[in-house]
């Protein structure tokens, strides 16, 4: 890659992770499911106007906008909200590469090889060390919301393969109309119109601050620039990458947030960006050729678009 690429990449990693820190700052204004459905709105309105129709068919829109949008990114913002700290978050949700590499194996029929196997149970070991981390600094309940959050990006992965979307950004823009409505109305029932509207009421710079970066920086630019890099580069040049997120992640957190970073998350930090490497990059064998073709990206990488 040209150096101007690389840092752009770069910079990519470090929106991303810091995209954590402004999510916990959000979570002071905004009720968790709120906040979600306000970061979609704001990504999708007015860039839907600008990318053009949809370049896929609308059931796998749908269905990453389901997963990705309504599931996961509920998930990991309730997970923050019940005490998950910022930093451990981003370290947390790398495990999708496991989640990812397993569900690729069921649905697009790939053989994880041996190294990918071995960075499988790395990453794995890497989990169990920070789930013994966060069980010292932090809810079990927001852990577990945040791991599940990670396998429901897993689910969106699978199906953003099997899409096949040409425009990375175009697709992102329609996939952010899908969860809106329905996160709106998820927090309605379960947080309740009176603390939504408290939260809408007491907007202040700071609330609008965190939802334009959530939307336009992180969402926006932040997919914009990926999108562009992979249709620059190969997918195996551009994806390790997005291994310094938990690194720009957790250094950032602890910066803005004061978030103590003890030698447990350390260990657990090199064990699953080592163990996310390996079953990222390491390359899957497809069973059979049509298998491969139907999976519609290079088998090598198991995330190389991710999601923040």
């Amino acid at each position: 890659m040209r150096p101007v690429h690389t840092a752009l990449a770069v910079l990519v990693a470090a929106v991303w992770g810091f995209n954590f820190v402004v999510i916990e700052i959000g979570l002071d204004h905004f009720p968790p499911l709120l906040l979600s459905a306000l970061r979609f709105l704001v990504a999708a309105l007015p860039a839907v106007f600008f990318v053009g129709p949809p370049k896929v068919a609308w059931k796998w829109i749908a269905g990453v906008g389901v997963a990705l949008g309504i599931a996961k990114f509920g998930l990991l913002f309730t997970g923050m909200d019940a005490g998950m700290p910022a930093g451990l978050s981003s370290l947390v949700l790398q495990v999708q590469a496991v989640f990812t590499a397993v569900l690729a194996a069921v649905v697009l029929r790939e053989r994880p090889g041996r190294v990918r196997l071995l960075g499988m149970a790395v990453a794995l070991a890497g989990i169990a060390v920070a789930a013994v981390d966060g069980g010292t600094s932090g809810p079990v309940l927001g852990f577990a919301l945040v791991v599940a959050a990670a396998a429901c990006w897993g689910v969106s992965n699978v199906l953003t393969r099997k899409a096949s979307p040409p425009d990375a950004l175009n697709f992102m823009v329609w996939v952010c109309t899908v969860p809106v409505l329905p996160l709106l109305a998820l927090s309605l029932l379960l947080e309740g119109p009176e603390r939504d509207l408290a939260a809408l009421r007491a907007l202040d710079w700071s609330g609008v601050g965190v939802i334009a970066y959530v939307a336009w920086v992180s969402t926006v630019f932040g997919f914009g620039a990926w999108g562009w890099l992979l249709r620059r580069y190969p997918a195996s040049s551009v994806a390790p990458f997005s291994l310094l997120v938990p690194v720009f992640g957790m250094s950032s957190a602890a910066l803005a947030l004061g978030e103590q970073v003890s030698g447990l998350r350390w260990a657990a930090a090199v064990l699953l960006v080592g163990g996310v490497a390996l079953t990222s990059l390491a390359p899957a064998r497809p069973r059979t050729p049509a298998a491969a073709v139907s999976a519609g990206s290079p088998p090598a990488v198991a995330d190389a678009s991710p999601a923040r």
